[in-house]
């Protein structure tokens, strides 16, 4: 997952779903672990190319992406809450919708989630 700042980008997985960094492969690369989840959280320059084959370039600001990572927590409410608190975004939430409530989310650096209630 591509973060402008590495500090930041650590301090939001980290804090917000307790991921704990398990090895730094680059200065600017940390992989975290959360149990049965890993991810990579590497900083990247905003503007820079995102591929050689792509005349795209990296732009923290809220961005569309057909991948993105669903975090599952007992209670919807309090954990909403914790992410405004840590930066992120809410940007919807289905409450009575569907089997069980969620919040459609951003992170601080345009990267989209989705937060799952086990229970209403």
């Amino acid at each position: 997952m591509d973060v402008a700042s590495l500090e930041s980008g650590l301090a939001f997985y980290q804090g917000l779903f307790g991921f704990e960094e398990v090895a730094r492969p680059f200065p600017t690369m940390a992989i975290l672990d959360a149990g049965t989840t890993s991810i990579s959280v590497h900083e990247k320059a905003e503007g820079s190319q995102s591929s050689e084959t792509s005349s795209d370039t990296r732009r923290y600001a809220r961005h569309w992406t057909p991948v993105h990572l669903d975090f599952h927590v007992d209670a919807l409410t309090p954990f909403v809450d914790q992410v405004t608190a840590a930066g992120g975004v809410v940007e919807r939430l289905f409450l009575t919708e569907g089997p069980r409530p969620v919040a459609f989310c951003a992170d601080p650096f345009g990267n989209g989630f989705c937060i799952i209630a086990q229970r209403r």
